[in-house]
């Protein structure tokens, strides 16, 4: 019986003796190991050996990227306005021993040291600067928190402002400013629209006005070429005439004289305020002088064409009664 209890104290005692001697380290962890209180070595991901009832584990210190959050803090900025900045900070810890070591509560440390170094960072600049320079502010807080966790072990990888949120008043301030410089944008995008049509509208003006100059520059130089070409007729009408009459031939005489009478009756008639027509009372003068003109039109004929059969160059011209 004694023996059996003695038996099952050994056993206990060999396991627990094994749980002391025998770590396994997963990965993304390293160990510490003291040697009586003090520390000897890092322990690295697998399996390893203790010296019993000497040696014992120390820290367990987390080797992967971490999230810290930066708590909301208000900031007086250089031009004394109040905002309200958080924000957040990755960290790897890069050596085990010292992030065991050298700081007590190592995430804690981070935390008040980001917050204080955005109060110095912020404070050191106007609001604009601030809301619109965020990527300047991560970069000056990084290089800072990183200098001064080096001694801890700990590699700053990121900081990022999370929120940044100025007073009601200066926000309202802010969006009233934002709606005048819209309204301005929109004003200057009107002007310069109305700018265009006006040239857009002043060419097309220029451009009708060249083609209307154009179009009365050919009708004048054809009016101008039909009156030439009216004039040579004339020319050669009245040449032909003044032969005619020098040769003694009357018909010629009666010719312009009925071209005028008829002219000028077609113009009474067609007068709009004449209402009444009054019919010359010789009205026989106008045949006389139109059968003149058959006669004198008929000579030229002749005289182009050569003697008719029938006649010896022709019949005498009868003469008719003005």
């Amino acid at each position: 019986m004694a023996f059996g209890f003695f038996a099952i104290v050994l056993i206990i005692l060999a396991l627990m003796l094994l749980f002391s001697v025998v770590k396994i380290v997963p990965q993304g962890r390293e160990f510490t190991v003291e040697y009586f209180g003090r520390y000897t070595r890092t322990l690295s991901p697998g399996i390893h050996f203790l010296v019993p009832f000497f040696e014992r584990i120390g820290r367990r210190v987390n080797m992967m990227e971490q999230v810290l959050d930066v708590p909301q803090q208000e900031v007086i900025t250089k031009d004394n306005a109040v905002v309200k900045v958080d924000g957040i900070v990755f960290i790897q810890v890069m050596d085990a021993a010292a992030a065991a070591y050298r700081v007590d509560n190592l995430n804690y440390a981070i935390s008040q040291l980001c917050m204080t170094n955005l109060r110095t960072v912020v404070g050191s600049m106007e609001l604009d600067e601030v809301l619109s320079q965020r990527d300047q502010i991560n970069t000056r807080l990084l290089t800072t928190i990183d200098h001064a966790t080096s001694p801890w072990g700990v590699k700053a990888t990121r900081i990022e402002i999370k929120d940044l949120t100025p007073p009601p008043d200066i926000t309202n301030a802010m969006a009233r400013q934002m709606k005048a410089e819209r309204e301005r944008r929109a004003v200057i995008t009107e002007a310069d629209g109305e700018k265009q049509a006006a040239i857009a509208k002043a060419e097309g003006s220029k451009q009708a006005a060249i083609l209307q100059a154009e179009g009365r520059r050919e009708a004048a130089f054809r009016d101008a070429e039909a009156r030439e070409r009216e004039a040579e007729a004339e020319a050669k009408a009245t040449a032909f005439v003044s032969e005619a009459i020098a040769r003694g031939d009357v018909n010629a005489i009666n010719y312009f004289i009925a071209q005028k009478y008829v002219e000028a009756f077609a113009l009474l008639a067609s007068s709009p305020n004449q209402k009444t027509v009054i019919v010359p009372a010789d009205f026989a003068g106008i045949a006389g002088s139109i059968a003149g003109i058959g006669e004198l039109v008929k000579t030229l004929g002749e005289g182009h064409d050569g003697p008719r059969p029938g006649g010896a160059g022709g019949g005498a011209v009868p003469r008719t009664r003005g």
